[in-house]
């Protein structure tokens, strides 16, 4: 099997495989399990950083201010993107976390109409009006957006957007992300200290250590996944993009005992229909680009 595949196989089922990480957490509260996560990231990817000696990065932000302010908001992205994970699966709502990483590549598009004007070919319209349908189905049947999900999908598409346009790679841009939030939840946990409510050394010596080891458990997924990345085309890790919510969704009610009602199977069945007509629109539209590209003269003579 090509290594970029094992690679981002690896990332995304550590990924969908995280809320078990998570629900060994579950007598922590899910903000002072973030701050430990920000803390304990931070200190990892320092090291990692340190060992490969790829501080060089660190330069750009005197002579580029923008790439700090993108990162201030990118950072404030992620947090709320992490802290409402984390809240939700220990609160019983990972098939619906699951929802919201389907409908993330979908966001995705649409934000690149709004914002970068970019031009959509109709099926990709017919996914999105499709995944539409599906939200909204499942908003009129339960009576309730499905806020969860709506959150955790809009904060993740406008994060990838703000970082497509930056000028770190993905481990220098969580780096500069943690770097920016250490100072809030160093203040955060010395409070929680202060006033006899943190967990860390006060719990069991798991809680302690699931805590300590969040940082390698958030920095080493996307190490792999930025491995494989870079040795496999786009369409490749679209398409495996998927596994880590179809684990989550598995988990949720195989695991966990999440209702998965006939409302639900009709609602996720809608959205998963989307994401096959965007999927399959991919792999055509990149087969004709792929044909119509023109071959270069030392190659047309066999050179």
């Amino acid at each position: 099997m090509n290594r970029g595949i094992v690679y981002a196989l690896c990332a995304y089922g550590l990924w969908g495989l995280l809320p078990i990480y998570w629900k060994l957490l579950h007598a922590v509260p899910a903000s002072q399990i973030l701050g430990n996560r920000v803390a304990w990231s931070f200190l990892f990817m320092a090291v990692v950083l340190t060992y490969r000696k790829q501080w060089q990065w660190v330069q750009t932000l005197r002579t580029d201010p923008s790439t700090t302010i993108t990162f201030a908001v990118v950072a404030g992205l992620i947090g709320l993107n992490w802290f409402t994970y984390i809240w939700a699966v220990n609160a019983g709502f990972i098939v619906e976390t699951s929802l919201g990483y389907f409908i993330t590549p979908l966001m995705n598009v649409l934000l690149g109409v709004v914002v970068l004007r970019e031009r959509v070919r109709p099926w990709q319209w017919i996914a999105v009006a499709v995944a539409a349908a599906g939200v909204l189905y499942l908003t009129v049947s339960y009576g309730a957006l499905p806020w969860i999900a709506l959150t955790l999908a809009s904060t993740f598409s406008i994060y990838g957007l703000l970082k497509k346009r930056a000028r770190l790679d993905a481990f220098q841009g969580l780096s500069l992300e943690m770097t920016m939030l250490l100072p809030f939840a160093l203040a955060y946990l010395i409070w929680l200290e202060v006033h006899g409510m943190g967990a860390l050394g006060h719990q069991t010596a798991s809680t302690t250590f699931l805590l300590i080891a969040s940082g390698a458990v958030t920095a080493v997924p996307l190490l792999l996944f930025a491995a494989g990345a870079r040795r496999i085309p786009l369409t490749t890790l679209g398409f495996l993009q998927y596994v880590a919510p179809t684990l989550q969704v598995m988990l949720g009610v195989f695991v966990y005992n999440e209702p998965f009602t006939e409302t639900r199977i009709i609602g996720f069945g809608v959205i998963w229909t989307a994401l096959l007509i965007y999927s399959i629109d991919s792999v055509v539209s990149r087969r004709k680009r792929t044909k119509l590209r023109p071959v270069p003269l030392h190659e047309a003579r066999g050179a």
